[in-house]
């Protein structure tokens, strides 16, 4: 399996303050694998070295074969490197359909000028509302984001990411302040997402994680102490020492 994303000895530091230490792992085609880690653990920091919002102090980040490590955040997404946010990135007061549509257009190099036609070209329509479709969010597309519960607004933002045509997407805690039934509804609808896509999750609920996850990462301190499967990962103790704690408790008793 070629990989899709590859991370080299990344590391970053802010004066003494060394945020993430010689990182390195990868996703191939149709990994799904969650990073998961105590508050302070470099997750986000990391997730901002991988798509370009900071600059590792050392390292390199490769997609697809390419080293991308000193690309701008659109050149990563004009590549297939999609990320969405822990809080919602949205236009409130458009509707479904113009946020996806602007989407389609930046990855088509069609002009905004004149977005609100432009949305409705047949090339850009059929792009936004096939990912609608995928995540069965389709009749939400003339409602305005505002009109919208949170959890529906979850997955319309993942539907944007999806509009441009990712090869890797980072999921930056996809059901943050969403309740668990909707979070499990946010699970169904990622479990719906192309196959052949790695997907990378920052999350927290472990739940999630391991109803997700065929690999996770455990950061901590910085560094990578732990890869490996759900069940290798609740069962190792210097894991359950960092972060899960009475959750690999309950799913391995003593």
């Amino acid at each position: 399996m070629s990989d899709l994303l590859e991370l080299r000895g990344l590391s970053k530091a802010y004066g003494g303050l060394r945020t993430n230490q010689d990182i390195s792992f990868r996703l191939g085609a149709g990994d799904r694998v969650a990073l998961i880690g105590p508050n302070g653990a470099g997750k986000t920091t990391l997730v901002n070295l991988i798509t370009g919002n900071a600059e590792p102090t050392s390292g390199q980040v490769f997609l697809a074969g390419e080293d991308i490590t000193d690309l701008d955040i659109a050149a990563r997404v004009r590549r297939g490197l999609v990320r969405t946010f822990q809080t919602t990135r949205l236009f409130s007061r458009l509707t479904v359909a113009e946020n996806l549509g602007l989407a389609v257009m930046q990855r088509l190099g069609i002009s905004g000028r004149f977005f609100s036609r432009a949305t409705e070209l047949p090339d850009v329509k059929a792009i936004w509302m096939e990912q609608l479709e995928i995540l069965h969010i389709a009749h939400l597309a003339r409602k305005t984001v505002m009109e919208l519960a949170y959890g529906q607004q979850r997955l319309v933002e993942m539907a944007i990411g999806m509009a441009l045509a990712p090869k890797v997407l980072l999921l930056d805690e996809p059901a943050a302040g969403v309740p668990h039934d909707e979070a499990l509804k946010i699970l169904e609808a990622i479990d719906r997402l192309p196959a052949d896509i790695a997907i990378l999750m920052i999350e927290h609920d472990m739940d999630l994680v391991f109803r997700f996850a065929k690999r996770v990462l455990v950061l901590d301190g910085g560094r990578l102490i732990f890869e490996g499967t759900p069940a290798e990962v609740s069962a190792d103790q210097e894991v359950r020492r960092a972060y899960l704690g009475s959750y690999a408790d309950a799913r391995h008793p003593a």
